[in-house]
């Protein structure tokens, strides 16, 4: 017996075959049982959703020997010869090969005859688009009042090229493009049927190749086993994508996290090996930037459908929520003029540079990495005047957007209250270095602020940054530190980062240093918390001193106006 490509073999025969397309399947089941069958359907979607599936299961139910229901028995001669595609009764019409209007009048000559065979005469017309107008002309009188033992099924991927006269005589039936999730886990059921060997990572790769169609995830799958001489490996189908391993994107991710120029060129150059699309590149780091922006602002929405939560969620700590949306901005700006670029690659690496360039100013001291350019322009103040403080429109600037007006402030500095001291010292790292030499066996550690002060001064960047940022110290004796992690942030306990952690501590003593680390049971006093609590007390003693200053809240008086909170930022 020939081969029967999966496309054809696993084509649904029945409604609870069906993957996805509930809001379709649940109308047309329940017209079914209760014999309230509309005599013209119209089923509209992309390509591979299930649209003459769905058709041809509804024209078995119509026909099927057993009699009439949404559960068409599959066995007997009608329901086997609908499945071959050899039903006397079933017209199938391919509008695309018989666009004439003699085509349509000789198909509705036969629509008279009562059916051969069949409970209903079926005309299953795909792609009906495709017709021309003097063909949808001769279709209309008999579409909106066939005889009794006709029924109409049309399909079309292009709804809006249908005459609003065709789509009023007509139940239409709108079928979505199939989910990610829903595209693997089928795919899984079916290599587990036909006993061919894959690695999960592969099978995510074809889903999301197929772009929603559930008939191109199978015919990729097709391809995949096809190259893989009968399984199904990650690299393989990667290669027969010709899409990129998504670490690599998480690798340019991270040397932007960093501020590291010189790592962010290297992994360009590492990707130009691969000779890969750039255009491609960019979607995958736009999508991953959209579910890194959900990790920092929304973790608790951020599914693991891609198998990557737990590094999105690591990674989004290096980002400030602002920073990410920028970045994602440029990359779908870039994705755009990437055409316009003398060369794919210059116009790709001319994206990251500027997402390098823009990287908004940050409170902490960290030392930058080396090969670093050191570019995060922060937007200057308008020049004041002594005493003065100036606002600026709600651009993003510094200072405060007042809704309805646009004002200049003339809150004196007496007026102002102190912001609280940073819990983080922002005095030269030589400085922090000096005041914070003394060993981890004296009892200066405990402070959380003296501990803040020691991870701003060490050489740290990255992942092992970010476990430093949210540890505190429990305890330390003689040449031995425990440290406590904060519970949200489990997922940095790994022993690549905690080695780095151990070896800066070392260089910074000058002798070894034993670190042990374990969770703490509830959030603690860490660099970052203290940051961020310093960073909301001068937040809050800026909107104070502005909304009890005088001569504004006269004005906002006079104009109606109101003052916009999130626009206020600290001097």
């Amino acid at each position: 017996m020939s081969y029967q490509v999966l496309a054809r073999k696993w084509r649904p025969r029945s409604f609870p075959q069906m993957v996805g397309q509930e809001h379709v399947l649940r109308a047309l089941i329940n017209a079914l049982d209760n014999d309230r069958l509309h005599h013209a359907f119209l089923f509209t979607g992309t390509r591979g959703v299930g649209k003459t599936s769905v058709a041809r299961i509804l024209a078995k139910s119509l026909n099927c020997e057993q009699g009439m229901g949404s559960s068409p028995c599959g066995q007997c001669s009608a329901c086997r010869e609908i499945d071959e595609g050899r039903f006397v009764d079933l017209i199938e019409v391919d509008a695309a090969s018989r666009t004439k209007v003699e085509d349509t009048r000789e198909l509705l000559d036969n629509v008279q005859y009562a059916p051969s065979r069949g409970r209903y005469k079926v005309y299953l017309i795909d792609e009906v688009h495709m017709l021309s107008g003097h063909s949808f002309n001769a279709l209309l009188k008999t579409l909106e009042e066939p005889p009794p033992h006709v029924k109409f099924l049309l399909a079309t991927t292009d709804p809006q090229k249908l005459p609003v006269t065709i789509l009023s005589r007509c139940l239409q039936f709108s079928l979505k493009r199939l989910p990610l999730g829903l595209i693997r886990d089928h795919l899984q059921m079916i290599l587990d049927q036909e006993a061919v060997s894959y690695q999960a990572p592969a099978l995510l790769e074809l889903a999301r190749a197929a772009d929603g169609s559930m008939r191109d995830a199978l015919s990729l799958l097709d391809q995949a086993i096809a190259h893989g001489g009968g399984e199904i490996q990650t690299t393989e189908v990667q290669a027969m994508l010709g899409s990129i391993d998504r670490q690599r994107v998480f690798a340019l991710l991270a040397r932007l996290a960093e501020g590291d120029g010189i790592g962010l060129m290297a992994e360009v150059a590492a990707l130009a090996e691969q000779s890969p699309d750039y255009a491609g590149v960019l979607n995958e780091m736009n999508s991953l930037l959209q579910r890194l922006a959900l990790a920092r602002q929304v973790p608790a929405a951020l599914d693991d459908s891609l198998g990557d939560r737990e590094a999105l969620l690591a990674l989004s700590g290096q980002f400030e929520a602002e920073q990410i949306q920028l970045y994602y901005q440029i990359g779908v700006q870039g994705r755009r003029d990437l055409p316009l670029a003398p060369e794919p690659r210059q116009g790709f690496e001319m994206v990251l540079l500027r997402m390098l360039a823009f990287q908004p100013a940050r409170d902490d001291v960290s030392p930058r990495p080396s090969g670093s350019t050191g570019m995060k322009p922060a937007i200057k103040p308008v020049s004041e005047t002594p005493g003065n403080t100036p606002f600026n429109s709600a651009s993003g600037g510094t200072g405060a957007a007042v809704q309805s007006a646009s004002l200049e402030s003339t809150a004196t500095a007496a007026q102002r209250p102190a912001p609280e001291p940073v819990a983080v010292s922002a005095a030269p790292a030589a400085q922090v270095v000096a005041a914070s030499r003394p060993a981890p066996g004296s009892s200066s550690l405990s402070d959380p602020g003296a501990w803040a002060a020691l991870v701003a001064a060490l050489p740290l960047s990255g992942m092992t940054r970010q476990l430093a940022e949210h540890c505190s110290v429990r305890q330390q004796q003689d040449d031995c530190l425990v440290l406590s992690l904060d519970p949200n942030f489990k997922n940095l306990l790994n022993p690549k980062w905690e080695e780095g952690l151990r070896e800066a501590l070392g260089k910074h003593y000058g002798r070894a240093i034993r670190l042990e680390l374990a969770l703490a049971e509830e959030a603690l006093a860490t660099p970052k918390q203290l940051r961020e609590d310093a960073q909301q007390a001068r937040q809050q003693d800026a909107q104070a001193a502005i909304e009890n200053d005088p001569q504004l809240r006269s004005l906002m008086e006079q104009f109606e106006a109101g003052l916009i909170p999130d626009s206020v930022r600290p001097v």
